[in-house]
């Protein structure tokens, strides 16, 4: 009768066999690892202690930083420009978050209900793949106050020209309109890939027992969602607190500051007029509403939760 008994020498070769392998793993999974983490550690992390460190100094690019403690906190804390490049920024937020997620969810509930199809995802994930800069010198071309299209045909049907980006009530509005017809598709697209986590199944159910589909929306997409928009919103959100490229090349912060969001204002204070420690300053601030807004948020979202059983 064939034995099946297997020596210890040939356990022993069979884990130290394991213990290689799984050494040359790690080694190889480092070797990949490396070269993400030297750039994080050079762009970001460095960066963020450099930054930190020269907002408690007084530096202008061209000579050494000087240590000042906390003068440029005192200074943000009574500065008028500061809280005012926050409110505007704010109001941004409000506007472009409120309107791209309502449309975002709208494309993306159609998308689930009329067509898959792989070229209308492709259409509509189009306007992503345009910068930020090309977005807002076509919106700056279509609804110029003397040129614009839009004002054109305004003028046609007999009503007065807008100055959609030289009148103050319409500058944000209008910005953040551009930046949702641009970041509109991609958050559709995050939306519609969080609905394919939802089982059909709860759908037939609630269809035999009646259920209208606003019903359905309401009772069972809706909540089931609910991480993937907590999600959706962070990033969102942390994005839209550093809109630049729309208001740089569209106002540069004008009229009369109705338009100077914080990040703008960061940027006219460090390569404007040199003053880097400042500047950092408010990047830390910044930072710090950003930290704050988040973590206020995942915690009302329940974002790390969810319904599916």
């Amino acid at each position: 009768m064939a034995s099946n008994v297997v020596s210890p020498a040939s356990k022993t070769s069979s884990r130290g066999g394991d213990s290689r392998k799984h050494s040359d793993d790690t080694r190889l999974a480092l070797l990949f690892i490396t070269p993400a983490a030297v750039g994080f550690l050079v762009f970001l992390i460095w960066p963020l202690i450099r930054g930190i460190y020269l907002s408690f100094t007084s530096y202008n690019l061209l000579t050494a930083a000087t240590w000042n403690g906390l003068n440029n906190y005192k200074q943000m804390v009574l500065d008028p420009v500061f809280w005012n490049a926050l409110k505007v920024t704010l109001e941004y937020v409000v506007i472009n978050i409120g309107v791209q997620t309502i449309i975002a969810l709208v494309i993306a509930v159609m998308m689930q209900r009329l067509t898959k199809s792989l070229v209308v995802r492709g259409i509509i994930l189009t306007p992503y793949l345009v910068s930020n800069v090309v977005a807002a010198l076509v919106g700056l071309w279509i609804l110029d106050t003397n040129l614009g299209i839009f004002n054109e045909l305004l003028k046609l049907i007999g009503l007065n020209p807008v100055g959609f980006f030289t009148d103050g009530p319409w500058v944000i509005p209008t910005i953040a309109l551009v930046n949702v017809w641009r970041y509109v598709g991609y958050t559709s697209l995050l939306i519609f890939a969080g609905l394919q986590t939802i089982p059909p199944d709860l759908y037939e159910a609630a269809r035999t027992d009646g259920a209208s589909e606003p019903q359905m929306f309401v009772r069972i997409t809706l909540p089931l969602l609910r991480p993937i928009l907590a999600l959706v919103l962070i990033i969102s959100i942390i994005g839209s607190f550093q809109v630049f490229d729309t208001v740089s090349v569209t106002t540069q912060g004008g009229p009369v500051d109705s338009s100077r969001v914080l990040q703008y204002y960061i940027y006219d204070m460090a390569f404007g007029r040199f003053r880097f420690g400042y500047a950092s300053a408010l990047s830390v601030a910044l930072l710090i509403v950003l930290m704050i807004v988040t973590f206020i948020q995942y915690r009302l979202t329940r974002a790390g939760q969810t319904d599916l059983a």
